[in-house]
């Protein structure tokens, strides 16, 4: 069943929004993309291999991967066997691989070997959808099209009574109708560092968490 929405509701939840986002810039100021890459190619393979996977892991197993394949043209001599194999620690990682050497295949042949800058174009590359592109796009070419929301972003959005969406996408515009365009830049980093820090989807007493604390 789809929901609607009055103007007061409406009103009332861009307030609540306001309020949370002043707290998210209060405790990181400075909201940066915790995987490590070098060029905009690299962090599309890390954002792909981040997938039901912790950053943390996906910096330990590319601290590797990328001095294999240290250029782009690298991926489009690897064997997906070879592939598969360092990245395995990622999980899921046949259809990882898969989805990478299609990507290199892709912007080799369409995009003159460089990751395109436009939201259109990234999400027809395989294994990038808007997420993906989302961190691309902000991360790598300073531009803003939309919200990033992954699985913090998604749990805490519908916590904190932002949307009621399941589907990322729409929770996304939820988001984007919700939040200024201007401070959609570094949105969903602070949550995912709030969600990491201070509210986990471990069972925990969520009123001891500072958005609870807020009079919203």
């Amino acid at each position: 069943m789809k929901y609607t929405i009055d103007a007061a509701t409406m009103e009332e939840r861009k307030k609540r929004a306001a309020k949370i986002i002043a707290l998210l810039h209060k405790l990181y100021p400075e909201a940066h993309v915790s995987l490590n890459a070098r060029t905009p190619w690299e962090l599309l393979v890390a954002v792909v291999l981040s997938a039901q996977c912790t950053d943390k892991k996906v910096n330990e197993v590319t601290a590797t991967l990328f001095k294999k394949y240290k250029t782009f043209e690298s991926y489009l001599r690897a064997r997906p066997a070879d592939l598969e194999r360092e990245i395995r620690p990622t999980g899921f990682y046949k259809n990882k691989a898969k989805n990478i050497l299609a990507a290199a295949r892709m912007v080799a042949k369409t995009f003159h070997g460089e990751v395109p800058q436009t939201m259109e174009a990234l999400v027809a590359i395989p294994g990038v959808g808007r997420k993906t592109a989302n961190i691309i796009l902000e991360s790598a070419y300073g531009i803003v099209e939309g919200i990033a929301v992954d699985t913090h972003v998604r749990r805490l959005a519908r916590l904190w009574g932002l949307t009621y969406e399941n589907d990322p996408e729409k929770i996304e515009q939820d988001l984007m109708v919700l939040v200024p365009r201007k401070a959609w830049r570094g949105l969903s980093l602070r949550i995912i560092a709030y969600g990491r820090e201070y509210c986990p989807a471990k069972a925990h007493d969520h009123a001891q968490c500072p958005v609870s604390k807020l009079k919203v």
